[in-house]
């Protein structure tokens, strides 16, 4: 009989083939040390941002001019140092890793010239930076599916629902080049939005594209929305319901809605 593979074996496994684009969400969770990130190149120390993380390969911004671009492109191919830490925990040191990395390409970052692009492929990944990466992809895997469970169930907002929710009841709408308005949130879900405006707001027509943001105690969300409907009500109020994309900040949030709820209703 096979053996199950554990530890590092596991994640790689089921998530090698795997990127995660560095969004700051991304960053924040897996607890990059942004004042800890270099690569090492000839005598060289550049300063950088993760891009995409990979477990064999990873991609990292650097601010560089194009001299420096043309300069750096002689050591495409050859031997680079990353040095990248992690805070895990505030009350501990960073974990602090110093991989061997073969310098792949270089290139300018479309629509900004003075950003580059280093991909760099590991020589060998260490095992607890496999485990970070595994956890946080095992940990999104779980959400995506809480994403598809909670949009079955449009919360009403409320002032009770606002604060055990931590809504701080404000949230805004726009279109591209118009400014933003605010909103009235009557109801969330992960997947749909369905909100107030004041009398003589537009009337919004279907697959119209939008941008909300919503703030929260614990994150301040924007998300792309897609009109579905819009109406104006009897007294002047417009009324509107979109469908939202996928947001792990926003189904983290209604995660713990669901959990606090329950605690709530079954105190001990």
């Amino acid at each position: 009989m096979a053996s199950i593979p554990t530890g590092p074996a596991q994640y790689l496994a089921r998530f090698s083939e795997q990127s995660i684009a560095c969004s700051p969400y991304a960053l924040t969770k897996l607890g990059v040390d942004r004042s800890h990130c270099f690569l090492k190149i000839d005598e060289y120390m550049i300063l950088c941002v993760p891009f995409q993380f990979g477990f064999k390969r990873s991609i990292f911004l650097a601010s560089l001019s194009r001299q420096e671009m043309a300069f750096f492109q002689k050591y495409v191919n050859g031997i680079v140092g990353l040095s990248i830490g992690f805070i895990i925990d505030p009350k501990k040191e960073p974990i602090k890793f110093f991989i061997r990395c073969n310098l792949a390409t270089i290139g300018a970052m479309k629509g900004r010239d003075n950003v580059g692009l280093f991909v760099v492929d590991y020589k060998t990944t260490p095992d607890e930076l496999v485990n970070m990466l595994g956890r946080f992809l095992e940990t999104q895997d779980r959400i995506k599916m809480q994403y598809e469970d909670y949009g079955k169930a449009p919360i009403k907002i409320t002032g009770e629902v606002a604060k055990i929710m931590g809504y701080n009841m404000y949230a805004t709408i726009s279109e591209p080049n118009t400014q933003e308005r605010k909103i009235q949130v009557f109801s969330l879900s992960t997947k749909i939005i369905e909100h107030l405006e004041a009398a003589g707001a537009p009337l919004r027509s279907p697959g119209t594209s939008v941008a909300y943001q919503v703030y929260f105690r614990k994150y301040r969300i924007s998300i792309a929305g897609t009109i579905t409907g819009s109406q104006a009500l009897p007294q002047g109020l417009v009324r509107t319901t979109a469908t939202i994309s996928y947001s792990p900040e926003l189904v983290e949030v209604i995660d713990d809605y669901w959990y606090n709820s329950r605690t709530n209703s079954n105190p001990k």
